[in-house]
């Protein structure tokens, strides 16, 4: 096995929508470029970009996602009402079971890598 360098990848980008009851304002369009997946299908990293606009997010129990804003700004706020402005260079975590919304301020580019526990109790975390 060998270093998956993000630059010499052969992924394909591809353009995609939300579904429609996630979208709450603005032009949702996305694009993904998924550079690795681990022969688990758990674990996967790439390259995300999104327009202006604003989603709801949920993310399952054990679905644990790291980013780092490449380019943009964005405010993850929790359905507790509490708001995160991030830009371009910060780095975070956004935990399993985080409910809320993103906004976009500007169209937004990120490293994404994410761990998606399917069977929690096979893994002992149930």
């Amino acid at each position: 096995m060998d270093i998956v360098r993000f630059a010499n990848s052969a992924a394909q980008a591809e353009q995609y929508m939300p579904p429609p009851e996630k979208c709450r304002a603005g032009n949702p369009v996305q694009q993904i470029c998924n550079h690795y997946t681990d022969p688990t299908g758990l674990f996967f990293s790439g390259v995300w970009q999104g327009e202006v606009c604003t989603l709801n997010v949920q993310y399952a129990q054990h679905e644990e996602e790291f980013c780092v804003l490449l380019e943009g700004e964005v405010v993850i706020t929790a359905s507790d009402g509490i708001a995160h402005h991030l830009r371009a260079g910060d780095a975070f975590v956004v935990p399993g079971g985080f409910v809320g919304t993103w906004q976009n301020l500007t169209p937004v580019k990120k490293y994404y890598a994410i761990m998606h526990i399917t069977d929690p109790e096979k893994m002992g975390l149930a």
